[in-house]
C-alpha cells in the first residue's frame, strides 16, 4: 500500500509516520519538503503531488491549527483547512483513493454537556470551526472513501501542547 502522509513535523503526523510505516510505502509530507508539493497554500501543487505518488490512502495531519491566529488571517484559515482537504478529496476520489483527515471538535459551539455524536448538528464560533468544517463539508461532497477524526486536545513528545505547557511552568515556578 503507498500512503501519503500530510503535516508529517505536527504533532499527530510526526506519531503517524511510525504507525503507518508497517503498512506499506509511507511519503511523509510537510510544508518545506523537496520531493513533493506538501505545502497545503499550493493547491495545485498539492494536486500535482497527489496525481505523481498516486497514493492509496491519503492522510491529512496538516492544518492552520493556531486557532486565535485564525481569527487574523481567515483567507489562509480557509485554504489550508477547507479548500486543501477539498483538493485532496477530489483528487483521491479520481484515484479511488481513501481520505484520512483530522478535523476538530471546534465545528460545535461546545454548549453540549455531553460527548459529541457525529450526529449532532454543527455550529462553530470561530474562524477556525468554521473553516475546519467547510472541508469536512469539501471531503465528504467530493469523496465518498473517507474517514474524518475529529480531535481534541492532542498531546505527544513532540511539539507544543498544553500538557507540556502545563509542565514547563510548573518548573519555572518552583
Amino acid at each position: 500500500m503507498k500512503i501519503l502522509l500530510l503535516g508529517k513535523n505536527g504533532q499527530v503526523g510526526w506519531e503517524l509516520q511510525r504507525s503507518l510505516a508497517p503498512l506499506g510505502e509511507v511519503i511523509a509530507l510537510d510544508r518545506h519538503s523537496q520531493d513533493f508539493c506538501g505545502d497545503l497554500s499550493k493547491l495545485q501543487g498539492l494536486a500535482a503531488t497527489v496525481q505523481a505518488v498516486r497514493p492509496d490512502l491519503i492522510v491529512n495531519a496538516a492544518a492552520h491549527t493556531a486557532v486565535d491566529k485564525a481569527e487574523s488571517e481567515p483567507e489562509l484559515a480557509r485554504t489550508l483547512n477547507a479548500l486543501a482537504p477539498g483538493v485532496l478529496a477530489q483528487e483521491a476520489h479520481k484515484l479511488g483513493a481513501w481520505l484520512v483527515h483530522y478535523s476538530t471538535d471546534y465545528v460545535f459551539d461546545g454548549s453540549g454537556s455531553q460527548p459529541w455524536l457525529e450526529t449532532d448538528t454543527p455550529a462553530p464560533l470561530s474562524v477556525y470551526g468554521q473553516t475546519k468544517l467547510e472541508g469536512e463539508q469539501l471531503i465528504a461532497t467530493h469523496c465518498s472513501r473517507h474517514l474524518i477524526f475529529r480531535t481534541s486536545w492532542v498531546y505527544a513528545a513532540r511539539g507544543g501542547n498544553f500538557a507540556k505547557t502545563m509542565l514547563r511552568l510548573a518548573q519555572e515556578r518552583e
